[in-house]
């Protein structure tokens, strides 16, 4: 009896046991939370907020600028370009540049409307070496019979050819430069017209201060016959320059380089003072 007694009480103890059991699995069921992935939002394609022109394409720093600058007495090469009715000039000029690339328009006005020029040049540099060509033309300032293009055996153009080396970490510098063609003649013992070919070298040096400031020294030399000598001479020298260059700077960051220079001309034996202002944009 006792054994039967027992054994029955075994079999609640087990069955409550289960039935305890299976109550925990059921709310441990119940607990669980089925985590379901949130969707992936696909990011909305970005507005194009480059700027554009209105040709439609984008908006970038111009290649392009202009300037003009004043001389109180016209002195190129230690030549006074002019001798008769002398009045400052104004040079206003027009410019494109890309990595190397340099061209030009540039034009020469008297004040006082007695002479004139316009300038065309295109020159390429590359680690301190520019080869460049000019295109100079002094039409009359009193007659409209000047013809550009077509102007024939009395052209009023000096076509030049030209190389500047300026190495950027000595402070030297050297141009040597051609009239090729053009209205570069002379009447040799003949008097027959001949082409000139004037040549020039240039040497020079010079020292920078702060803000830019710099003086430069300056020879050139005619190195045969030439319009810098009267196509007298086979060699001279014709001009020497020193010149002081100040930078007026501006809270807008703008620069306004001025210049003086003291210029003597052995071939003429005459000397000069010139003040230059170069505006630029």
């Amino acid at each position: 009896m006792k054994k039967l007694i027992l054994s029955m009480m075994a079999l609640a103890a087990i069955a409550t046991a289960n039935a305890e059991e299976l109550n925990a699995t059921v709310e441990n069921n119940n607990e669980t939370t089925i985590e379901v992935a949130a969707p992936v939002e696909t990011p909305a394609p970005e507005a194009d907020t480059t700027e554009k022109n209105n040709w439609g394409a984008k908006l970038k720093a111009s290649p392009f600028g202009f300037g003009l600058d004043l001389q109180t007495k016209y002195m190129w090469r230690g030549m006074e370009m002019m001798t008769e009715e002398a009045a400052p000039v104004l040079f206003p000029s027009f410019n494109y540049s890309y990595k190397g690339l340099f061209l030009y328009a540039m034009g020469g006005y008297a004040i006082n409307g007695k002479y004139a020029e316009v300038d065309l040049g295109a020159s390429y540099t590359w680690k301190g070496l520019t080869i460049g060509f000019n295109d100079y033309y002094y039409p009359t300032v009193d007659s409209n019979k000047d013809e550009y293009f077509c102007g024939g055996k009395h052209t009023g153009h000096w076509l030049e050819a030209c190389i500047t080396y300026a190495p950027e970490k000595i402070p030297v510098f050297a141009t040597l430069s051609n009239f090729f063609a053009g209205a570069d003649k002379y009447v040799n013992d003949n008097n027959e017209e001949k082409q000139a070919y004037s040549t020039y070298l240039e040497v020079g040096t010079y020292y920078d201060f702060l803000k830019g400031n710099r003086i430069t020294a300056t020879c050139g030399m005619a190195l045969n016959k030439s319009c810098y000598n009267g196509y007298e001479k086979n060699f001279s020298v014709c001009n020497v320059e020193l010149k002081y260059t100040y930078n007026v700077e501006f809270k807008s960051g703008w620069t306004l380089p001025l210049s003086a220079a003291y210029i003597y001309n052995p071939v003429y034996d005459k000397s000069y003072v010139n003040f230059t202002a170069n505006i630029a944009f």
